[in-house]
Order: structure tokens, then C-alpha cells, then sequence
């Protein structure tokens, strides 16, 4: 987990939960995933104290946050889970409002962990799985963070917590010692979590495994600076952007970017390449190429002088990064949910927030 740069705290908060997700980013067509972003607050302004978001394949499905005090469906296939049980998600806010509390008592333990007092601070916890539908191979994760760094990760082929900050040793030492509490975790992020993870994906098919072709633009500041291949609008996020040369890829010369969200739900990534030493007489030989899974034809667009969109006083990358910091925005005011745990029997599903597996306090007791 790389450390945050920049001296705004609006930043800090927004790329913190980029950070947190980022090593899950980028999974096939073939791979869901399913995740749960808590986010404790203190002293940010215009910023809730406590939010809770959950989204299956990088798709934000329910929201909870501490001034609202209610927990929401965000897609409309959501409302299936609460089919036979119009109470769900009275029980699932009541279940929140727990965690609201137990995530208050957490970002002051970390604040003294750090001997810290006043001042802008954030607390976070992310979890979840991923499931591959083609090999039916899962995979759990759980992490902490503090103003944007890593606190304490739960290894789980290990079955053991990790420690990246001397502060959060006495919790991993706790933590490790609590056997039944791993075996929790273990069934929850192999079993149960999948369970529900194939589950909201049946739910959301028709909107979660749909196929969209992106538009593609070439870009470019100046006549001497590089060429911006832009790819935005596909889904899903299983997708590949480079450049070629008489149809082999090219790596030198070449800086290609992350893939990052819309607003929308799409996704938008792009490619540069150097053309600074191409003769006018070869650009025809350079293509940009696009490809997406599930879709066996490539977008190709050739690197023609004529297609390039250019604009002297602005920066192509400036804008970009505008648009990906307008969306991280957004992300972040939408943040929300909780999911129930589910259990053998056929009762309602548990929240994980009335859990031990989510209300796990810092402060190790004797």
C-alpha cells in the first residue's frame, strides 16, 4: 500500500479509498467481487462522521452514512434482497447505527495511538471476496487504514494479522491470539461471502454483465508532445489499451495509465506515445488498440494527424486527471451500505455490523 502525497486532506480522503481498493482493481470479466468500505471521520468538514458503502464489481449497490442514519438500496435490483422480508432495511440501519458507534470509538483510539488530539483524521476498514465464475476460485481480504495508510491486514492464507505500523501492534497481537474470531473470518471470506457475492450478481446480471464499447480519442497538448490515446464509456473494467507498430505492441515510448471509474458506472483509461522521433511518413504504421473482454473484435484507430483533438492552452492530462478527481468525489459522497451475514437456517441473514467479525474494537481488553 503506497503512502499518500499532497497537502490537501480533501485529496488525502479521496485517494486513501483509491488506495485501500486498488490491489483489487482490474479483475477480469470472469471475477466478482464484493466489497465494504467503512469510513470514520473527525473534524473533516462538510463530511459525514461515519459512511458505509458496499459494491459488487466496482458497482455501488447500497448506501448508510451517519447523518442520514439510514441504510439505502442504490441499484434497483437491490430490492430483491429484501423480498419476503419487508423489514430488512430497518434491520440493516439498526445494525449500522452499531457500527456507527463502535467506528467513533475506533478513530479516538487511533488518534491516541498516534498521540495525536485535534485535527482532520480518517479511520478505515475494507473487506470483502472475490469470486472467479469460470474456476469457482475465491479469495477474502481485510484491511485497516489510518489517514490513508495502511493500520493492520488480515492475511488470510495465513490466517494471521499484520502489522504495518508499530501503533497497531498490541491489536495484532490480540487479534492473532482470538483463534475462534479467525475461524470466523476464515468461513465468512470463503463461504458466506462468495455465497452472497453469486447471489447479488444474479440479482444485478442484466446491469453487472453487460458489455459496452467505449468511444476513443486521440489527444494531444502540442504539436512536440505526446499522443493520448483515450478510451472512456466501456464496461466492464476487463480491458486492455495499447499502441502498436506494423501490428506489434509497442513498449518504448509508451506510458500507459490505470483504468479508473466514471460516474456513470463505466470506466475510461488511456495510452500515451512519443511521436516525437516518428517521421511524418510512418504515423500510418501506429494504431491505437483497444480490447475488452467477452468482445473477440478490437477498436483499432490509426494515428492520424487529422482525428487528433488538440487544444494549445490546455493540458490533455490535466483534464483527465480532473475528470478522475470529480469522480473520486463522487464516489466519496456516495459512499454507503452494510451487508447482513448469512446464516445456516433459513432466518433473516445478521448484519456484520451486530458481528464480532466487524465490531472489532482496537483496544485489546484483558
Amino acid at each position: 500500500m503506497r503512502r499518500l502525497v499532497g497537502p490537501q486532506f480533501t485529496m488525502k480522503l479521496c485517494v486513501s479509498l483509491v488506495v485501500l481498493g486498488m490491489f483489487l482493481h482490474g479483475v477480469s470479466s470472469m471475477t466478482h467481487s464484493l466489497k465494504y468500505f467503512y469510513t470514520a471521520s473527525s473534524e473533516v468538514p462538510n463530511f459525514p462522521e461515519f459512511v458505509v458503502v458496499a459494491l459488487v464489481d466496482d458497482v455501488q449497490m447500497v448506501y448508510y452514512d451517519s447523518n442520514t442514519k439510514r441504510a439505502v438500496p442504490k441499484q434497483d435490483w437491490m430490492d430483491k434482497v429484501s423480498e419476503g422480508d419487508p423489514q430488512y432495511w430497518e434491520g440493516e440501519t439498526q445494525g449500522l447505527l452499531g457500527s456507527q458507534q463502535t467506528y467513533k470509538g475506533n478513530i479516538e483510539i487511533a488518534k491516541q495511538r498516534m498521540n495525536q488530539t485535534g485535527g482532520a483524521h480518517i479511520f478505515q476498514n475494507m473487506y470483502g471476496c472475490e469470486w472467479n465464475s469460470e474456476t469457482d476460485r475465491v479469495t477474502g481480504y481485510r484491511q485497516y487504514g489510518y489517514d490513508g495508510e495502511d493500520f493492520i491486514v488480515f492475511d488470510l492464507k495465513t490466517e494471521t494479522w499484520i502489522a504495518p505500523r508499530q501503533e497497531a501492534f498490541i491489536t495484532k497481537l490480540k487479534w492473532d491470539s482470538d483463534e475462534a474470531n479467525i475461524a470466523i473470518k476464515k468461513n465468512y471470506y470463503t463461504q458466506e461471502c462468495p455465497e452472497w457475492l453469486k447471489k447479488y450478481v444474479s440479482y444485478g446480471k442484466d446491469t453487472l454483465m453487460r458489455t459496452v464499447l467505449p468511444s476513443i480519442s486521440l489527444l494531444q497538448k502540442s504539436s512536440s508532445s505526446p499522443v493520448t490515446c483515450h478510451a472512456t464509456g466501456f464496461y466492464p473494467d476487463g480491458a486492455m489499451l495499447f499502441w502498436t507498430k506494423d501490428g506489434v505492441e509497442l513498449h518504448d515510448g509508451v506510458d500507459p495509465g490505470e483504468i479508473l471509474p466514471n460516474h456513470d458506472g463505466t470506466f475510461q483509461m488511456s495510452v500515451e506515445l512519443d511521436v516525437s522521433s516518428i517521421p511524418a511518413g510512418e504515423w500510418h504504421k501506429y494504431n491505437c488498440v483497444f480490447q475488452l473482454s467477452g468482445v473477440k473484435e478490437d477498436i483499432i484507430t490509426q494515428l492520424d494527424k487529422a482525428v487528433i483533438l488538440t487544444n494549445e492552452k490546455s493540458d490533455t492530462s490535466l483534464i483527465i486527471t480532473v475528470v478522475a478527481v470529480i469522480v473520486c468525489v463522487v464516489v466519496v459522497a456516495a459512499l454507503g451500505f452494510l451487508l447482513y451475514k448469512k446464516r445456516m437456517n433459513a432466518k433473516r441473514p445478521p448484519s456484520p455490523a451486530n458481528d464480532p467479525d466487524v465490531q472489532e474494537e482496537l483496544n485489546p481488553k484483558s
